[in-house]
């Protein structure tokens, strides 16, 4: 086998099992920024996202976003689970129907994991919007759309040879096709289910509710974070020793940058250093780097990470005040952070790393890939927030999508899994008392 085609799929491999890892980051930072009470739910439903991705992706997704086809969706390979799975290893017999990956040489097994990994993550960030009064089956069932269907169409769009690619639009590694589509398609389904019982009173005030486990939530960070070094410098899907470097560094860098910024300015408007800020403002760096981390400098990264942990602050309390309920801050973090990611490569990218494409507005470039990528963060907002918002009416109208308000004072645990996290802390009559162990000692 070709040496540079061997070093290229272990490079693909291990970068998307760091992607993989990332699973159990987010449902660290969703469990710990969440009650006790719900504690097991969340795990689980971080847990079996990953089945659903695996199978939806599997069966239709993969198809559907590099298939060949028309500028809207592939139309060729849709049952990847009819033919493609009994192909050779090198992938050569169903080449011809995936064309829009023909620029890595890598087998197509290994493009299918790659891909499958960043499909799984996009299904997660829904999971932390809906917290705390989704229905687990229903959120199994929004899973399988999203995957099947809503991710991969745009995601032919934008990397499958559509016709926003066709355009010019340029997404290195997500902000916009995996962390954008993850946050429109959580702010509908925030929006079906409405607030947690007990968010907003009345009166228009908000009470908070602090999770349970910020030591849970800062392990999930670090998880996240060294997953990150998978997500954008693997999303080269090539062992290029200079760009996976480089991407490794602006990647970091705006994560520094951001963490940075965000502590500042919570402790500016909240008083104190808020740690849940401060985790929030690492991860709004690297979803803000996601789109332009081979497109732009060391520098540009870490004014992109500066401005992210600003953002992301405001957004989290700009979401209260308007009464969208988001109990672990995924839309600052994803939503508001993914688009803006997805313009920064409009204002901060450079022709050197973006060859045959205009440079960014701050690099002599005009408005002209400005122009492009908000085109396209506004025709994925509407096409994903739109058909996000139908399943989760017609969810809603069938299966239904949150549990009753008793389930809910409760807690999910009890009421959808009948089990606890932490079951040792459940107050009880003990089986035994001090004085019997002290006459059994006695004796």
């Amino acid at each position: 086998m070709d040496p540079k085609v061997m070093a290229d799929t272990m490079w693909t491999l291990v970068t998307a099992m760091l992607v993989f890892f990332m699973n159990l980051g987010f449902a660290c930072v969703e469990t710990g920024f969440c009650r006790v009470k719900n504690s097991t739910n969340i795990l689980s439903k971080n847990f079996i996202v990953f089945a659903v991705s695996s199978i939806a992706f599997w069966v239709l997704g993969y198809g559907l976003m590099f298939g060949n086809g028309t500028g809207f969706m592939g139309t060729e390979g849709l049952l990847f689970l009819g033919g493609a799975d009994n192909s050779p290893a090198t992938g050569e017999a169903y080449k011809g129907a995936y064309t829009a990956l023909n620029w890595t040489g890598v087998p197509l097994l290994a493009k299918f994991f790659f891909q499958l990994v960043f499909a799984g993550t996009a299904a997660t960030i829904v999971s932390g919007c809906v917290a705390e009064r989704i229905k687990y089956f229903a959120f199994i069932a929004f899973g399988f759309v999203i995957v099947g269907i809503i991710y991969p169409i745009v995601g032919h769009w934008i990397w499958g040879g559509g016709w926003l690619a066709q355009k010019g639009f340029l997404d290195f590694a997500g902000s916009t096709q995996v962390h954008s589509i993850g946050g429109w398609a959580g702010l509908a389904g925030i929006l079906a289910l409405g607030p947690r019982y007990g968010k907003y009173n009345k009166d228009g005030s908000i009470n908070a509710i602090p999770g349970h486990n910020l030591s849970l939530g800062l392990i999930g960070c670090f998880i996240l974070w060294l997953g990150w070094f998978g997500f954008n410098p693997g999303s080269t899907m090539a062992a290029d020793p200079d760009a996976i470097s480089r991407i490794c560094i602006t990647t970091n860098t705006a994560a520094a940058a951001a963490m940075l910024s965000a502590t500042v300015v919570s402790t500016m408007l909240l008083g104190k250093p808020d740690l849940g800020m401060t985790i929030n403002g690492c991860l709004a760096g690297l979803v803000a780097i996601t789109a332009p981390c081979a497109f732009v400098s060391v520098m540009s990264a870490f004014i992109i990470g500066l401005i992210a942990g600003i953002i992301v602050v405001l957004a989290v309390i700009g979401f209260d005040k308007l009464h969208i309920d988001d109990p672990v801050g995924a839309l600052a973090v994803h939503l508001a952070n993914g688009v803006f990611g997805t313009l920064c490569v409009g204002l901060f990218a450079e022709s050197q790393w973006t060859p045959g494409q205009a440079s960014g507005l701050f690099f002599g470039g005009g408005l002209t890939q400005l122009g492009i990528q908000l085109k396209g963060v506004v025709a994925v907002a509407a096409f994903v927030f739109g058909v996000a918002f139908l399943t989760w009416q017609l969810l809603k109208a069938t299966m239904g999508i949150r549990v009753s308000i008793q389930e809910e004072i409760e807690g999910l645990d009890i009421g959808e899994h009948g089990q606890q996290t932490y079951p040792e802390f459940v107050t009880r009559k003990p089986a035994y008392s001090y004085v019997s162990i002290a006459e059994r000692v006695a004796e």
